[in-house]
């Protein structure tokens, strides 16, 4: 009888765990009913019911499609809607715009430095000339 109550405990435990993990690694707007931190203390203090409460009334169900058990549309009311491609990607347009100016500059910054060591060396060819006496 006690190795019965000690493996009713551990999966008890192990139910605990499970949706506590799945509690803080939720998406925002997957969270029903409470806020996050509710369900936290709910599924801490209250191990085995705070578990079972939190898959069934606490997160969105998986059940079937990626979008089952979601509002019509197209689910994503009230957060932020993820890139589908590199080019619908503000942050990667942002970066590709960063690099090309920043090649833009460097060549600007190679034809600055070209003019100024062509200048540099017309500077010494003349102070050159204007030393050597001319016989």
């Amino acid at each position: 009888m006690a190795r019965l109550y000690v493996l009713l405990f551990l999966a008890q435990v192990v139910l605990a765990v499970v949706a506590l993990i799945s509690c803080l690694s939720a998406e925002e707007g997957d969270i029903r009913a409470l806020p996050r931190i509710a369900w936290v203390l709910v599924i801490l203090f209250f191990p085995l019911v705070g578990s079972i409460a939190w898959f069934v009334a606490g997160r969105e169900s998986r059940v079937g499609q990626p979008g089952a058990g979601r509002p019509a549309g197209n689910g994503l009311t009230g957060r932020r809607r993820r890139p589908i491609a590199p080019d619908d990607d503000p942050e990667f347009l942002r970066s590709v715009e960063e690099r090309t100016q920043n090649r833009a500059d460097q060549e600007l910054f190679r034809r600055w430095e070209e003019d100024l060591r062509r200048r540099e060396d017309d500077l010494r060819r003349r102070d050159g000339d204007q030393k050597r006496p001319e016989a």
